[in-house]
């Protein structure tokens, strides 16, 4: 076991450690907390997924807020037909304000939780797909690929926005109904609800970093350094490229699912510009290099976010901007590269310290005469 691999258990062990023991017990188990550190476990999760695919594999991807704002519609829309089941045809109340008259064919499937649950991470998935064809086989690459993500992102958000009878338009999808999970009417106040959100980002951790540990991830690394070398190797890199452009679409998917649950509403700012470039800097905060450390940052920007905001009610944006200029020029490698440097340093300090003690040791004669009897 390679020390890289000792540092990611240890890391993610410290990582389960709080988020299951500390934070509950910090908070005192109090309901309204849980909730909202739920939504930052959500939102650490959709920063652990874009570190997927930007920390290793290179892809700036700056529409990352796609897949979670598609995931959280999906889960909304299951649940907004679970609420409308007493109106007439059983339509959502905006279908009929807008003269739907029958609800549309592809809002039908959701009915089922199940086909909700896998279509809200394969319908990101599919079309993550069909986005990262267009752009590997071309051998699109850099700020390119960041352009084509964002330009992606603006057209998504405005087809929801502009089909209103449809998706809600501008509101979104409100009055959703309580999700019913095998028999358990899920409560988001609840410290079961809570530990639900804390599993599956501790799920998609173990998932991300058995990728990155395997073959693939050492090929996605040397994707990320030389793509053409790699390529030279008779590797397929487009392939290996959609690989981590899809797992983390998957996971930012599953991320928005939770999101509804927690907050109990879709909206099209979850696909917003501002919302996607803020998974970018809460990736970056915590360390592309390193998924614990990503979905670290998530959490604690969101974390600073809110504390400021309740502080300063008007200025806060302004002592949040402050605290990304600070990172970015003093650790541009994020809260994973200060530590990563802390270490090291203290390291060599012990190995330096080790050094002299031995040297002095043998300058008292001690040391020499040890030698010279054969160390008896």
């Amino acid at each position: 076991m390679n020390r890289t691999f000792k540092t990611d258990c240890i890391g993610y062990a410290l990582f389960a450690i709080l988020l299951l023991v500390v934070i509950p017990w910090a908070v005192s188990f109090d309901g309204f907390a849980l909730n909202t550190y739920a939504r930052y476990l959500a939102l650490g999760m959709v920063a652990m997924a874009l570190a997927l695919s930007w920390g290793y594999a290179g892809i700036l991807n700056l529409g990352q807020a796609v897949p979670f704002a598609l995931g959280a519609y999906i889960m909304a829309m299951h649940l907004k037909l679970q609420a409308s089941a007493h109106m007439p045809g059983g339509l959502p109340d905006f279908m009929g304000w807008t003269n739907v008259e029958a609800l549309p064919w592809f809002w039908q499937p959701f009915h089922s939780l199940p086909v909700t649950l896998i279509a809200g991470i394969a319908v990101p998935v599919a079309l993550a797909a069909l986005l990262a064809v267009f752009m590997f086989r071309g051998r699109i690459t850099g700020v390119f690929v960041a352009i084509i993500t964002l330009a992606f992102l603006v057209a998504v958000q405005l087809v929801f926005i502009e089909e209103q009878r449809y998706t809600g338009g501008q509101n979104g999808l409100t009055g959703l109904a309580p999700l019913q999970l095998l028999g358990w009417r899920v409560d988001n106040y609840s410290t079961q609800f809570y530990y639900l959100v804390a599993v599956c980002l501790m799920t998609s951790l173990a998932i991300g970093l058995a990728l990155v540990r395997s073959k693939v991830g050492l090929v996605l690394k040397a994707i990320r350094e030389d793509a053409s070398r790699v390529r030279f190797f008779g590797y397929d890199v487009a392939r290996y490229e959609t690989l981590a452009f899809c797992t983390s679409a998957a996971i930012a998917g599953w991320a928005g699912m939770l999101y509804v649950l927690v907050l109990e509403f879709a909206s099209p700012t979850y696909m917003g510009v501002a919302f996607s470039l803020a998974i970018v800097i809460w990736c970056a905060v915590g360390g592309r290099e390193s998924l614990v450390a990503a979905a670290l940052g998530g959490i604690i920007v969101n974390l600073l976010e809110g504390r400021l905001s309740d502080m300063f009610v008007d200025g806060w944006t302004f002592f949040l901007g402050a605290l990304f200029i600070v990172v970015v020029l003093v650790a541009p490698r994020g809260l994973f590269g200060l530590v990563q440097s802390a270490v090291r340093h203290a390291g060599k300090t012990i190995r330096s310290e080790r050094g002299g003690a031995r040297a002095r040791w043998l300058a008292t004669g001690m040391g020499a005469r040890r030698i010279d009897n054969g160390g008896r």
